[in-house]
């Protein structure tokens, strides 16, 4: 059940139309920046669990 060249096509008109062309650019690197921090996040948590364990 995967994505065809022609759903994704669709869906990149989709959303270019709701957005607009310039919104795009942000939106990729906000969505990008937030993953970013997620997982900084995720490896942090997992430090601080090893670190309560020691004390």
């Amino acid at each position: 059940m995967g994505l065809g060249m022609g759903e994704l096509v669709v869906i990149l008109l989709i959303v270019l139309l709701f957005f607009g062309g310039k919104k795009i650019p942000q939106l990729g690197a906000s969505l990008g920046e937030s993953l970013k921090n997620f997982k900084k996040s995720l490896k942090d948590d997992g430090k601080d669990d090893d670190t309560d364990k020691k004390s």
